[in-house]
């Protein structure tokens, strides 16, 4: 039986957060990606809380292509973390590809200062 595109990747992202856990130390940087968005958020999973979110849909974010927009989302986050003195998190790809936007995301933030 075939997966579709979607089935495959929630059943990646399943057995990825087995393994990946968010404290208030050391947060889940959970990326989720549409089809016109890309939408990341630091969350406590001990507690069961958001404790920051930024998406392209933010006003801070100009036009530009999708890539270049995710790499911004990066360094939004990043300046909320490091501004709330989050340095260390825990990337959740939510069962994405590490390639192209998240990528971008993933590297916009350790360009700003957050390590993983």
């Amino acid at each position: 039986m075939k997966f579709k595109k979607e089935q495959r990747r929630r059943k990646i992202h399943l057995r990825i957060r087995k393994a990946v856990v968010g404290t208030s130390e050391r947060p889940r940087l959970s990326v989720f990606r549409s089809n016109l968005a890309i939408y990341c958020q630091l969350i406590d999973d001990r507690a069961g809380t958001t404790l920051l979110a930024a998406s392209t849909m933010d006003k801070n974010i100009g036009k530009a292509t999708k890539v270049e927009q995710a790499n911004e989302v990066g360094k939004l986050i990043a300046k909320k973390a490091l501004d709330a003195k989050i340095e260390n998190v825990v990337f959740d790809r939510s069962g994405y590809l590490y390639h192209g936007r998240i990528k971008a995301l993933a590297e916009g933030a350790r360009e700003s200062g957050l390590k993983f």
